[in-house]
């Protein structure tokens, strides 16, 4: 009996039932969020850094599904590589085999990073830090791992144990005994070490939650107190690696950091199947992997599949061949550079800061009268809802698609694709421009919105 099955009719007949099947069987909280914001879209296709809707209007994609389409949506190269490798006919996943795909794409990680020697692939950035969580207790033989406040390193146990941010935390404890200590200080760093039982450090070295980046030195400096407790430093280039900041690590930007673990996933896969890896040292995993008896004493049942690995080649030449990281640098310093001289036009926009495609736009308290009594009103009813007031008509009046950069937070984060251009700067500067000349007009849709916003607030208190 031959099974049928069209994809495409499927599709047709029941795509337009999108939001109504996720409130019955998914998060119901998504849908309604998306229809009390204006954010329930309908978009057909997308392409490089643009989505379109059944209309064929246009919107840019500042946001790249939270960092995970590093070349966009369907570059030719990565889903051509998709394409063979499902028409290659491989014998995958045997589990008692080595492939040869997952040996070279960690020999083409690797060589971004000399220093260290081999690469555990899971599926996701939350496996990628469960796996740096688990060796560095292992090999040190110390149970305790320490992160900073405001750091976001996955939602799963392990990985929500080293999450800096409350309100992911409430309700899932116990947790795993970890300690936060202040992105950049030092001396809470040493007081920490000096107790003995610190495994390592996990640190994003520009945390993604309001774009705040690690102060000059303070990686070095840190790796120095850790070797010296016998700790290890891990790097969590989920978010910041493959290009996004300028260089192909984030932790780069600092000469002499050599990160003992460094965890990668997101763009890694090319936005079709989903991956992480584990970069790490040599003795990291000869203590790990110890023996025979403890071959698969730490895997993943999807881990290095044929498809990711075959993405992840592609990504990899993709960023080669084409430039990419040197495109982000020329790219994200025009952009940061346009938003930034914007300072002193708009006394509600107080900050510009980040590397590369990774940029946070902060928002504060207005000097002038009129502003800071609506922004007070704001603020009392809950904080963040000026940025959110920002996001929406990008979207709704300009077609762009940005994001607040946590809960509570008056900061917007651009993480766009890596591909966007000149014209795609240009684009989303005169959006912006445009919208906060009506904030600043002090009355307008706007503030309109301010107060639906206001309300909804109060009334999930």
């Amino acid at each position: 009996m031959t099974t049928e099955f069209d994809l495409g009719a499927l599709l047709a007949e029941r795509g337009s039932e999108r939001y109504e099947l996720h409130a019955k069987h998914l998060n119901p909280q998504l849908p309604r969020m998306l229809h009390t914001i204006g954010f329930d879209k309908v978009y057909e296709r997308a392409e490089g850094a643009h989505f379109f809707d059944a209309e064929g209007n246009d919107y840019l994609d500042m946001l790249a599904g939270f960092g995970v389409m590093g070349l966009g949506r369907h570059h030719p190269v990565v889903r051509k590589a998709l394409h063979d490798v499902l028409d290659l006919d491989l014998a995958d996943l045997t589990r008692f085999d080595c492939q040869p795909l997952p040996g070279l794409l960690a020999e083409r990680l690797l060589a971004q990073s000399p220093h260290l020697d081999r690469v555990f692939f899971g599926n996701s950035g939350t496996e990628a830090v469960e796996t740096a969580l688990k060796f560095a207790r292992y090999a040190t033989g110390k149970p305790r791992v320490l992160y900073c406040d405001h750091a976001f390193h996955g939602l799963t146990t392990g990985s929500l144990s080293v999450n800096g941010e409350r309100g992911f935390r409430d309700g899932f404890a116990p947790l795993l005994p970890d300690t936060a200590v202040p992105l950049g200080d030092l001396d809470a760093l040493d007081r920490e070490l000096r107790k003995g039982d610190v495994a390592a450090l996990i640190v994003e070295p520009i945390q993604g939650k309001g774009v705040h980046e690690a102060p000059p030195g303070y990686l070095r400096a840190a790796q120095e107190l850790l070797r010296g407790h016998r700790a290890l430093l891990i790097a969590d280039e989920v978010q910041t690696g493959l290009g996004r900041t300028g260089d192909f690590y984030a932790y780069q930007h600092e000469d002499g950091v050599e990160p003992d673990l460094v965890c990668v996933a997101k763009a890694l896969s090319g936005g079709y199947v989903p991956v992480g890896a584990t970069l790490g040292k040599e003795w990291i995993f000869k203590k790990v992997y110890s023996s025979m008896d403890r071959v698969l004493v730490h895997s993943a049942s999807f881990g290095a599949n044929a498809q990711a690995m075959a993405c992840g080649l592609a990504v990899l030449a993709v960023m080669e061949n084409e430039q990419i990281v040197a495109g982000v640098r020329r790219t994200g310093e025009l952009l940061k550079s346009r938003l930034t001289e914007l300072i002193d036009t708009y006394e509600m926009l107080a900050d510009v800061r980040g590397r590369g495609l990774m940029i946070g736009i902060e928002f504060g308290k207005p000097s002038s009268l009129k502003l800071r009594s609506r922004w007070t009103m704001l603020q009392a009813a809950r904080k963040g809802l000026f940025a959110q007031m920002v996001v929406v008509p990008l979207l709704q009046r300009h077609r762009i698609l940005t994001q607040v950069s946590g809960d509570h937070l008056e900061v917007i984060k651009l993480i766009p694709p890596l591909v966007v251009d000149e014209a795609d700067v240009n684009r989303f500067v005169d959006a912006f421009t445009a919208v906060m000349d009506d904030a600043h007009s002090g009355g307008g849709l706007m503030w309109d919105f301010g107060k639906t916003l206001i309300k909804q607030a109060v009334a999930h208190r």
